[in-house]
């Protein structure tokens, strides 16, 4: 990999760098803390500006990085922490929405260059789906630079107003990727059993119970699934506001569906399973379907945001909503054991073009020196 300077503007000590998280989003979390790590690892000094909670969960201390306690609020105190925070830095650099527009309110008034990089989209409704777009504005047309992880994001912002907005480098940070399914030391059997997939199609969903998972359509689905033998089972990994609405109709449908909670040991369950499921109605550069490729576990997810230009032909694809095609396929994919190799190895492929955590940073890094590096007079 080619050297990028780690220095100063003016030369003199190294680069100093503050990454603000609002600390609610595992996928930037994770990103930082691989971000962290590899610039600090090549003289760049980092500052972490996140709630304490985010710390004691990824550890940026221990990446070399510093960590400075700011609250997810909006509230003066939480700006004002963060203003405190920067006030030496060289360049700021943002992850989500709601950091994003602190790291706005903090550097006002400062000529500080901003990076800001959206990971998804704020999933909003209503009068708050307005306020969103309101955010977004303000922030994009701050920042510097715009990186966005999928070119849906990248459109988003430009259509938003960002007068630069770039294609980011976004790797799947190697904590959580899952275990190979051809492993033979990988607790399959075990986990099977515990969740009760035993003798049966296990079907593995992750993600939080809210309403833009669609998990309503799902559980349609899963209707279709009861008169298979053996019936397969659904497990979906995830806490959320739905919960009980959800629970409430897999007792009364007796649908083959098991609600399991959060759970931080999501890798060896996605490696035990049959199939991967996404059914989400939106979905950037999703986590489940990175580690499913890598886990050569085959996908089936619907095809909305940037999902076709994650997974390629690597997953099969299914419209948002339409709980019969996501039957069917699910079907299908069980009563053919050589599409379901095909999908292994074309996944195995597919990840290989995905982005290194050494390039993410050489990129960062790339746009950090365009920002503070000082241009020669012409």
């Amino acid at each position: 990999m080619t050297p990028v300077s780690s220095h100063s503007p003016h030369g003199q000590s190294p680069l100093r760098t503050v990454q603000v998280l609002g600390g609610g989003n595992a996928r930037s979390s994770a990103h930082v803390r691989s971000l962290a790590s590899g610039l600090v690892a090549r003289g760049v000094r980092v500052t972490v500006c996140a709630p304490v909670d985010a710390d004691r969960t990824y550890d940026f201390s221990g990446a070399g990085a510093d960590h400075v306690h700011v609250p997810r609020s909006s509230d003066p105190g939480a700006v004002a922490a963060l203003r405190a925070a920067c006030a030496d830095a060289d360049l700021v650099h943002a992850h989500g929405l709601h950091a994003s527009f602190r790291a706005v309110l903090a550097l006002s008034g400062r000529r500080t260059p901003l990076v800001v990089t959206w990971h998804d989209r704020a999933h909003a409704e209503g009068a708050r789906a307005h306020l969103v777009r309101l955010l977004e504005r303000r922030v994009v047309k701050a920042a510097s630079v715009v990186l966005g992880a999928s070119s849906t994001l990248v459109d988003r912002a430009r259509a938003t107003g960002a007068r630069d907005a770039r294609l980011a480098a976004v790797a799947l940070p190697g904590v959580r990727k899952a275990v190979r399914v051809e492993d033979p030391d990988r607790p399959r059997p075990k986990v099977r059993a515990e969740l009760g997939a035993t003798g049966r199609p296990l079907l593995m969903a992750v993600g939080s119970l809210d309403s833009h998972r669609g998990y309503d359509t799902l559980l349609d689905a899963s209707r279709a699934w009861r008169d298979l033998d053996p019936v397969p089972l659904v497990v979906i990994a995830g806490e959320g506001p739905l919960r009980a609405e959800l629970q409430g109709r897999i007792e009364d449908e007796g649908l083959p569906v098991r609600l399991i909670g959060r759970r931080d040991d999501v890798a060896q369950l996605l490696a035990a399973a049959d199939l991967a499921l996404l059914s989400s109605s939106w979905e950037s550069r999703s986590v489940l379907a990175q580690e499913a490729l890598h886990a050569r576990v085959p996908l089936v997810a619907t095809d909305v945001g940037s999902m076709a230009e994650l997974v390629g032909d690597a997953a099969e694809l299914v419209p948002y909503g339409d709980a019969e095609a996501l039957a069917d396929t699910v079907v299908r994919l069980l009563g053919d054991p050589e599409r379901c190799d095909e999908l292994r190895a074309k996944g195995v492929r597919q990840a290989a073009t995905w982005p290194s955590e050494d390039e993410t940073v050489a990129q960062v890094l790339s746009v950090y020196d365009e920002l503070t590096q000082p241009r020669p007079l012409v």
